[in-house]
This record gives structure tokens, sequence and C-alpha cells, in this order.
């Protein structure tokens, strides 16, 4: 009876979280899911870890490279976790920014809440936009939570917290609890209301439950048209109301590319995917990088190495429905996983891929034809299995990708007689005569003209 009796109860609570996330406030405009804020369009974003990006690992310090980071093209800044971490089953000397002990307070590894105000302002009146990591699947294995609100959080068979994965310095928490979905919007809310940020990227979103973020999303976008980044590969997601999902299907196809596993046309597949099983207006974060990708398999310079990486950065920026990606220290390049746990300052001396960047973050902030909603068209200009080319076109702008996606030199022939003139060569920034002429590419060699 007594097993009976916690069943019907556990049920009770699942439902009335379903009908809690559901319902709709009188006022509330839930067509402003569907509409992405026109600013990320044809934005890119950057992610910051503020921890390794100085020697100082503060706001203050990183502040000192909006300027640079601005001549490059950078829109928007993701801010890895600037929460406070817990010290419970830590891991490393500093442990994960993903263990969370207060939601909201910051880290004083960083500086202090001022700070951070002062630094989204100077961002802000620069230009770029802000969005900062949140954690939603699970907190520190210390947070307040644990005491004061027990019944915030999943439970083994025993009664104990349970640790999701093997991130024994986290508990997972529970979302079949209505107080804790209130409190987490609210305290999402609350970032924007008191600093002014313009968007959320959110850790493991696919583990969390729909009906979270339909609810979350909604309350906090009828705060502010916000950019919400879902770090997730599911369509649910974008119908849950996330403006862009992660493209890891995209980048593994890239990683096979380039160890000789799979050939250049095998990307129609991962398009086709996005186009058959999600929403219309989907956007995807596309990179060959970022923190745990450079974290634990050493990517991009070691899965996409020296000039292998070229082509692949460049479809990253121009591909269908792509928000282009770029981590910290890519632009170096810093060619070594980043520790994680530790302090491991990046080091930014040479800047030898600035200018390749710039060049890709320039033109994809002043053509439209480099927008997320551009018309793409594949096309056929040589050995499918090595080259890979298309066009994008918007507002009357037109540019053509080529990309060489072999290790051996390739032949470009173009049929389509549309594409004959003389755009320019943005690598080169000079006009180039296309005509029916077969042309030589070099081995990961690429092109993107403007017309």
């Amino acid at each position: 009876m007594r097993k009976l009796f916690f069943a019907i109860a556990a049920l009770f609570v699942f439902a009335s979280c379903n009908n809690a996330n559901q319902q709709v406030a009188a006022g509330v405009d839930s067509s402003i899911l569907s509409h992405h804020p026109e600013w990320i369009i044809q934005g890119n974003i950057y992610e910051v870890n503020v921890r390794q990006y100085t020697s100082e690992g503060t706001f203050k310090a990183f502040s000192k490279h909006l300027q640079r980071l601005k001549q490059m093209g950078v829109q928007t800044l993701w801010f890895m976790p600037i929460n406070p971490i817990g010290q419970t089953d830590r891991k490393g000397s500093l442990g994960s920014y993903y263990a969370v002990s207060n939601y909201k307070a910051i880290n004083t590894e960083f500086g202090t809440i001022e700070d951070w105000k002062n630094l989204v302002k100077e961002a802000h009146n620069m230009g770029f936009k802000i969005i900062i990591d949140w954690v939603p699947n699970h907190t520190s294995a210390d947070h307040y939570w644990l005491k004061k609100h027990p019944d915030f959080y999943m439970k083994d068979s025993t009664g104990n917290p349970i640790s999701p994965y093997d991130w024994s310095d986290t508990r997972k928490l529970n979302y079949n609890n209505p107080e804790l979905v209130d409190t987490m919007v609210a305290q999402m809310k609350w970032w924007i209301d008191s600093t002014n940020i313009d968007g959320f990227r959110c850790d493991v979103a696919g583990d969390v439950p729909d009906n979270f973020w339909k609810k979350c999303i909604l309350t906090l976008k009828n705060t502010k048209n916000i950019f919400m980044l879902a770090e997730g590969d599911k369509p649910e997601l974008q119908k849950d109301g996330f403006d862009a999902t992660y493209g890891w299907n995209e980048f593994s196809m890239m990683k096979k590319i380039a160890k000789g596993e799979r050939k250049a046309i095998d990307i129609d597949s991962s398009i086709n995917r996005i186009d058959n099983t999600f929403p219309a207006n989907t956007l995807r974060l596309l990179f060959t990088s970022n923190h745990d990708e450079n974290s634990w398999n050493k990517a991009d310079y070691e899965t996409m190495p020296g000039k292998i990486h070229a082509p692949f950065a460049i479809l990253s920026q121009t591909l269908k429905r792509s928000i282009p990606l770029i981590y910290s220290g890519q632009e170096e390049p810093f060619l070594r996983a980043v520790r994680f746990f530790d302090k491991d300052t990046i080091t930014f001396k040479k800047l030898l891929r600035e200018k390749f960047y710039t060049t890709l973050l320039q033109l994809h902030n002043t053509n439209a034809a480099l927008a997320a909603d551009a018309v793409f068209k594949k096309i056929k200009a040589g050995n499918e299995e090595a080259i890979y080319a298309y066009t994008k076109e918007k507002n009357g702008k037109k540019i053509l990708v080529i990309v060489n996606l072999s290790n051996q030199e390739q032949t470009i022939s173009l049929s389509d007689t549309s594409l004959y003139g003389e755009p320019i060569n943005v690598f080169t920034n000079s006009k180039q005569h296309l005509t029916s002429k077969p042309y030589k590419i070099d081995a990961w060699g690429y092109a993107i003209y403007v017309y």
C-alpha cells in the first residue's frame, strides 16, 4: 500500500509539472517562439574561456581583448559558466565550470558582479551581444538546494541524490518538481533583468525535459527577445523554442572526411537530415572546435591538423543554416588541449589564423548571402567525392564556395553559366575569371567568390 501511495504521488507531481509547463499566462505572446532575434541571423559566436584567456583569468583582463575581437569581426560573445564552482567532489584544483554551486552569484575567480555588469556594458557599447552558459541539468555536489530543497534532485533507490554520467562532482536535478521549474526560470530571468545579457547557451539541453524548455523559453523571450542556444542535436529542442541547436552531426561528418573515412558528397546526408526532420526555421551552430572537443578530443589541431583545418572552417562559416562558432585560441592557433579543471593560460602571440578568421567573419557580417537563412544551392564543380561546392543568395547578394576535401589536387569545372564572370576571390582580394574552362585547386584548397 505504501508503494502504491508513493507511485500515485509521483504521478500527481509529474502531471502537475506538465500542466504548469503547458499553461500560458494571459497576455503572453507564444508566437515569439518562432521568431529568432534578428541580429543572430547573420551573426557569429566566439566562445570565451575566462579562466584560461589571460594570466589573470578575470573579466577585467579579458576586456582588454574586446577591441581585437571587434576588429576580427566577432559579433556574439558566449561566456562559459561564470557562476561559483562547488568544493565537494571537485575535480582538479579549480573544478569544473559546469558544477555550479549558486545560480545567482559570480565565480570570485573571475571578479565581482559589478565587474561582470561593467564588462557587459562595455561590450554592448562596442556592438557585441552577450550570452552566458547555463547549466540546468545538474548542480554541484554542494549546492545549497541539496539542503534547502532536497526534493529538487533525482534520487537513487536509497534516497541519495544521483550524479549524471560520470560527472561525480554534480547532482542531477528533478524536473518533475514544479517548484524547481519555476525557480530555475526565475533565476535565468534574473540574469536578463539584472545584467542585461542577450541570451543563454544551455548545457546538455537535450537531457532536460521538453516541457520545461517550452515554459522557460516562452517566459524569457517575453521578457526580452533573447537568443537561446541548445547544446543538443534533436528536432524537439527547436520545437521547444530554441533558436539554434548544436551541429554535432555535421561536425562528426567533417571529422570523418578529414580522416579519409567519408567523402565530400557525404555532407549532403547531414544537410538532408536537418531538411527532413527539423523545423524549417532551424539554425545550426557549426564549428571545428569548442571547449569539449578541445579538452577531450584535441579538436581542431589534431582532428583537422595544419592546412586541413581551413576548408572545414569555411564550411562551418558558410553552410546552410550556419551560425559559426570560434573557440578561444583558435585564431592563434593554440595547438594543444586546454586543461579543464586547472589553470592553463592560452597564449595569444602570433595570431597566425586571425587574418583568415577576420576575412571570414567580416564577410559574414557584411554580405547578406552569408546569413543563416540565405538560399542554399549545391553545385557540381568536379569530382563530388573530393569537391564540395555551393552558392548562397539573399537580398541580391551571392557567393560561391568551393572546397577540396581531399589530399589530392583536383580539377574544378563549372557548367552552370550563371557562375561565369569575374567574381572577387575574398582570400586573394582580386577578381577571378570563371568560365567553362577547367582549373586546378590544391589539396585541401578553398575559395569563396563574391558576385
